[in-house]
């Protein structure tokens, strides 16, 4: 394995962390981002249960796509690496994950609710309502509880595209986020929070509550995302 690449890596893992935990979606020790090394087959991932605050990026955990860890003193690696591996083994195209507690996309999943398209800032990111999985089986739970929760995922996109939903609800559980890079899985864990927020309030207010029209939902998000995006600046132009 390339040692520099490793270490890029690393490091890539840790700012995502840092971000996310100052985008305010982080209680406590909850949450947490890893990003992937596809030639070496190396993930790099949070250590579990250190605050945020005392993190360093050589706290960083490599370990294989098999869970192994790559460097024997590191710390133990986040407890949700099962979860954030069977995601990497099953969307080929992402090269991030992360996972939050934060407080609207969660209590979407509580309620077992998908979060509905209802505007344009959600359309921006997300091709449709967001998705809210099964409720775990209990011989899951008694298993192997982080694994079963990515196969949870996995099987919520049986008939989905991981590439234009980027993100996932378990139910009674919280959001997984994903990306090209780690701190693009951060962008959409805070991009899925506004929009649970706004379609929690939209709800709230008790008017009529519709899904945006396709007509408005493709325009906005393939504007941004489709193969003739124009949105946003081209070459090396800086605002």
């Amino acid at each position: 394995m390339d040692k520099e690449n490793l270490k890029k890596l690393k490091k890539k893992v840790f700012d995502a962390n840092i971000k996310l935990a100052g985008s305010g979606l982080i209680v406590s020790t909850f949450g947490n981002v890893s990003g992937i090394d596809r030639k070496a087959g190396a993930v790099a991932i949070k250590p579990s249960g250190i605050p945020y605050s005392d993190m360093k990026i050589d706290d960083m955990v490599l370990v294989s796509l098999s869970g192994e860890k790559i460097e024997e003193e590191s710390p133990n690696p986040s407890s949700d690496t099962d979860t954030h591996l069977e995601l990497y083994r099953n969307f080929a195209g992402i090269g991030g994950v992360a996972h939050t507690h934060s407080g609207y996309a969660t209590a979407f999943a509580q309620a077992k609710m998908a979060i509905p398209c209802l505007g344009t800032t959600h359309a921006d990111y997300f091709y449709g309502s967001v998705p809210v999985s099964e409720v775990i089986e209990d011989s899951c739970i008694k298993g192997d509880y982080e694994l079963e929760t990515g196969k949870l995922i996995v099987g919520t996109f049986k008939n989905r595209d991981y590439r234009n939903m980027n993100a996932c609800l378990i139910a009674c559980h919280g959001p997984f986020t994903w990306g090209d890079s780690p701190d693009d899985s951060v962008e959409y864990a805070i991009m899925l929070e506004h929009i649970a927020m706004l379609a929690h309030r939209s709800i709230s207010l008790g008017g009529t509550i519709e899904d945006i029209k396709k007509t408005l939902l493709d325009r906005h998000y393939l504007r941004k995302h489709g193969k003739d995006a124009y949105y946003g600046q081209t070459g090396n132009y800086r605002m």
